[in-house]
């Protein structure tokens, strides 16, 4: 059974609370120093952080309200704000407009819930699909900063038991095909799924269904946080746990090229 949204919001506030605990004690200098994506420090992930929160929390309330949405012009005014900010003050809004969000969204009834239906990127996304985009966001931006800390840190387990299962629309948006048509099935663990990966001149990700064969050259088994951390480019060498290549001669890195991250 599909999870509900309000699973979905508690794993959203889970991811709130473990980046405020991770925010919280970083100091000035741990602030401005370099995240795991090499154009922002560590302040300015937070802010980016913060300042979709409260693009977040503008939609809502815009959607619950029947008006028009938030569109590019208001985004870039709140992220004027934003960037104007110091390191230190974008680190505590953050934390503030975070927490706010999780707030407004705690307090919706199941009327509300089953009421909420927008467009974006050409399609319409129920309460659970516009928890989804945040909860991506939120859980792959918090590793961001959580790898500076520890270069072992993982994906939070219970964003990552609801992720894998959309994660076919991130990759067919975040692939980037080149090279060598080719095919791979991948297996994931923690939770246990398959994937059949078919790059040609666009690239696509499609869960094979249990029993299903799946057919493909290679064949790689790697954790599901892994596999998510792969489409969202944040796979490189120094931060992958063991992968087996169970067929095939397709190494990983090819798999790296299709997802260069964003």
């Amino acid at each position: 059974m599909p999870a509900s949204a309000r699973t979905w919001i508690a794993a959203l506030r889970g991811s709130q609370r473990r980046l405020a605990s991770l925010a919280g004690p970083l100091s000035p200098e741990q602030l401005r120093g370099q995240s795991y994506d090499t154009d922002w420090t560590v302040a300015q992930v937070l802010s980016h952080i913060g300042s979709q929160a409260e693009i977040a929390q503008a939609s809502l309330t815009a959607v619950l309200s029947g008006a028009e949405p938030p569109g590019m012009d208001d985004f870039k005014k709140i992220w004027a704000v934003w960037d104007a900010r110091d390191p230190d003050e974008q680190a505590a809004q953050c934390l503030i407009e975070d927490a706010r969000h999780l707030d407004q969204l705690e307090q919706l009834t199941d009327e509300q819930l089953d009421g909420i239906h927008i467009q974006l990127f050409g399609q319409e996304f129920d309460a659970v699909g516009l928890v989804w985009l945040r909860l991506g966001e939120h859980t792959v931006h918090s590793w961001d900063v959580a790898v500076t800390l520890d270069q072992g840190a993982t994906l939070a387990p219970d964003s990552v038991a609801l992720l894998v299962d959309r994660v076919s629309f991130v990759a067919q948006r975040a692939g980037q095909a080149s090279g060598e048509p080719f095919a791979a099935r991948i297996q994931t663990t923690g939770p246990d799924r398959e994937f059949r990966l078919d790059v040609t001149d666009s690239v696509s990700l499609a869960a094979v269904p249990p029993g299903g064969d799946g057919a493909g050259g290679a064949r790689f088994q790697m954790p599901a946080e892994a596999m998510l951390r792969l489409v969202y480019g944040r796979l490189d060498p120094a931060h992958t746990p063991p992968v087996t290549v169970l067929a095939g001669d397709l190494d990983l890195d090819r798999l790296r090229q299709i997802f260069p991250g964003f």
